[in-house]
Parts: structure tokens; sequence; C-alpha cells
């Protein structure tokens, strides 16, 4: 836990007790502050009068006396219109921030120079983030890991010198950290997303853009054109930039060449990593995910040789694209957080001959935006709610089976593919659908294949245990 001392004495209103929102409130009250939280809903409010939180409904607070108002990113700051707290805080001039900021205020405050590498993008956030951490942590480095990716900021260690924070970053979070400065700051891509939240596409990447702004070092893949936009705007007011691509050969960043990573400097070139081989960090978004990483460390002074180490090393993202087991020359593959179709398509793109089980509750559009991945598939293995639609959608073009249960899908695509002698092989679990049909979440159900695949005769897990923890 990160005692939030800046605010020691000070009181400071709070709104929002899920995960993150309680221990930003149990940081406050250890770092000094007179906390008065609130939730809308009564039994988090229950919980945190239990631990000792001061709760009160903050219609009745007196904001004038407040210093600063902490918000949880999932409540609206702006769209589709700001939440009620809000607009009292805003009425009487109080300064409204997240625990992001909170966290960067006490590393100002006690550990300015210690590295802060801070992530974000519309996609690719997690696997960049868990990839740096990985990096760091294998090269003996004191590695704190945090933020969007699942771990409140603040339930980390105490910022001290030589510690290395890595912290994802969503676009709420962005929007409530107006001091954020990490020594390396990431922005994968931007596509639309959360506009709901923000308004309109241009708000959206206004947001984004502060994460690199304030950095010391900001790293921008320049694949799409905001974040090209963004990369030059940053130069030209004198910020270091560090451009990454997938897809282009770039004369200053780093850049991938097939599996190749390229760092490049005015026209000099030299490989500084290879992704041949690394099942973890297959696919073209993945060489743009790698590219991030090896630019943040660098940035943070780590070696080519301690990157490289740690990329070929690294076990990959729980549920995205994981590769969890083998048998002979079948892989098999947790993807359980595809939950739609978008989600899907990188780890169709990145396996040539796939025994693919989707299904679940459906989204809307269905899978038929992946028919160009249909070739890539032997056959396919249909559970849950969606298996009428998508068997209507793979037609003739692809062979499948309505399976109904998951289990019955690893069982039936483990023995079909035993069979196959093409070549490389997945056994893939990439649903392309939400799980509340059969599951309480996308986790309980990578789980459950997890277990469904090592109860195969004759499989050597790639991972330490049938739950899927690494």
């Amino acid at each position: 836990m990160i005692p939030v001392t800046t605010l020691s004495g000070k009181k400071v209103a709070l709104f929002g007790l899920g995960g993150s929102g309680f221990a930003t409130a149990r940081a406050l009250k250890l770092g000094g502050a007179e906390v008065t939280a609130w939730d809308d809903n009564p039994d988090s409010v229950t919980k945190a009068s239990a631990e000792g939180i001061h709760t009160a409904d903050l219609r009745s607070l007196d904001w004038s006396a407040q210093s600063l108002f902490v918000l949880s990113p999932g409540v609206p700051l702006t769209h589709p219109k700001p939440h009620w707290t809000v607009d009292l805080a805003r009425a009487a001039g109080v300064d409204i921030v997240g625990d992001v900021e909170l966290f960067v205020r006490e590393r100002r405050a006690h550990a300015p120079d210690c590295p802060f590498i801070a992530i974000t993008g519309t996609n690719g956030k997690s696997t960049t983030t868990a990839l740096i951490a990985h990096i760091l942590k294998s090269s003996g480095r004191d590695t704190q890991l945090g933020g969007n990716i699942g771990t409140a900021v603040l339930t980390l260690d105490p910022p001290k010198d030589g510690r290395f924070y890595v912290v994802e970053c969503s676009s709420y979070q962005i929007d409530l950290a107006p001091t954020l400065n990490p020594s390396a700051g990431i922005l994968l891509n931007l596509t639309p997303d959360h506009l709901d939240r923000h308004g309109t596409m241009q708000h959206y990447a206004d947001i984004k853009e502060r994460l690199v702004a304030g950095s010391g070092v900001a790293v921008v893949g320049v694949d799409d054109s905001h974040c090209e936009m963004i990369a030059d705007r940053i130069e030209r007011a004198g910020g270091k930039v560090t451009r990454i691509s997938r897809r282009h050969a770039l004369p200053y960043g780093i850049y991938a060449e097939g599996t190749k990573l390229i760092q490049a400097s005015g026209g000099a070139t030299k490989p500084i990593a290879d992704l041949e081989g690394i099942q973890t960090l297959r696919g073209g978004h993945n060489a743009q995910n790698a590219a991030a990483a090896v630019a943040a460390c660098l940035a943070v002074g780590v070696s080519d040789a301690e990157i490289r180490a740690g990329l070929a090393s690294f076990p990959g993202l729980k549920h995205r694209m994981q590769p969890v087991g083998r048998r002979g020359n079948v892989v098999f593959v947790n993807d359980s957080k595809a939950t739609n179709a978008d989600a899907a398509a990188p780890a169709l793109s990145s396996y040539d001959r796939i025994y693919w089980i989707a299904g679940g509750l459906p989204k809307a559009g269905g899978i038929s935006s992946l028919t160009g991945f249909f070739p890539r598939i032997a056959k396919a293995y249909l559970i849950g709610e969606a298996a009428a639609e998508f068997a209507a959608t793979l037609g003739e073009a692809v062979p499948y089976e309505i399976s109904g249960t998951l289990e019955r899908a690893v069982a039936h695509a483990a023995a079909d593919a035993e069979k196959d002698e093409s070549g490389p092989l997945a056994v893939m679990l990439s649903p392309a659908c939400a799980s509340f049909d059969q599951y309480k979440n996308f986790e309980v159900r990578g789980d459950a294949f997890v277990s469904h695949v090592a109860a195969l005769d004759g499989i050597t897990m790639l991972i330490g245990s049938a739950t899927g923890d690494k």
C-alpha cells in the first residue's frame, strides 16, 4: 500500500468504492487524510464503514472545506453527462482527480527519479504492460506492476529510489491524472473506443495524448493518423519521441521487419531483437507491443541483452493468446479474453492452421468480420448460445460441429488435430463472444479451457498449473 501522505491532514471527498476506489480510500486514510467516502451501492458503503473509513452521502457534504475530490475511473466525468458528484465538486471549485494522480504526486514527493513507465492505447495495453514488467523483473530489477491491468496502483509498494513502476492507464484514468509525468510513456495506437464516455474521437485522442505529452520519453506507435500527428506535435513542442511501427521502416525509432525488431537512427539501422520462435509474441500486433516494450526499457536503462532475454522468456498474458499446453505438433492456446470478433482477429491471424473453439453469448455483428481468416480454420467447434448463428456464418466455407460445451469442444478438437499431419497446428479457444451464457466471466472460461486441456492424455503443460497461473 502507498500511503497518500501528500494529503495528510486535508479533507478529501471520494466517490466510488469498488476495487480501486476502496484501495484509494484506505491509502488516503493511511496517509493521514480526512476522507469522506460514498458510493451508490449500499453494500460498498457498509464494507468501507466496517473498515473504519468515514462514509457519508456527499450530497450533504460541506464541499467548501474539501481540498480534493477523488473519483473512481468507472464513474462518468464528462459524458454522457457528468456524475452528480462532479457537478457538486465543480460548483465548489474543488479539483477532481483519480488514483493514478495520487500515485504521481506521491512519487514526485518521495522518489521523483524512480523509473515510471505508463502505457496506454486502444489495443495491446495489457500485453505490453505485462511484457515490460517481465523484462524488468527478469533482469533483477525491483518492479511494481499495476493500474488498469488489474492491480490498483495505490496497493503497490511505496516509491523509492531504484524501484521501477509499470502502470497501464485507461483513458478514464488519464482523464483524472492532470500531472501524469512518466519517465517513459507509451501510446500504442488509437481507434474509436469508449466514445459513450468521451463524446468524440478527437476528445478520446486528446485524453490519450496527455500521457505521452507529459513523458520524459514519448513512445508512440505511428501506424494510425491520430498517433502520427500526436508524435509530430510532441516533437515540435520539444519533447523526446521514439516512434514505433509494425508496418513501415522508420528513419528514427523501432520498427518490425518480419519477426525482427530494427532500431533506426538517421539512416543507420541495427537489429535489436528477433521474435522468431517466441510463441507468446506471435503476430504483427505483438511485434508492435514488443517494439514499444523495447523502446520503453531502453529509455529507463535496460541493456539490449537484458531486453532480448526478457522477450525470449515472456510467458504471455493470461487468457490472451496464451500457449498453455502442447501435444506433438499441436499447441493449445487460451484466448478467452477475445470477447468479440475484433478481439479474436489477432489470434486467428497468428496461426496458419487452427482448430477453432468459438461461441458463447454473441455480440452484435457476430463473426462476419472474420471471414478473411476462414481459410486458416481446419474446423470450428461451436459452443453456447452463439452456436447456431456462427454455424450459419461459417456455412460451407469452414467445416464445423456444434459441440455445445467447452469440455466437449476441447476433446473433439484435440482428437481431430491429433490426426492432422499437415504441420504445426493450434487448438484455440478464441470465442469472439462474451462468456455470460455459461461462465461468470472470461477468466473462469479460460481457466476451464486450461483444465480440460490438462486432462487430455499425453499433454505437456506450458504453464504452472491447471488454472492458467504462470
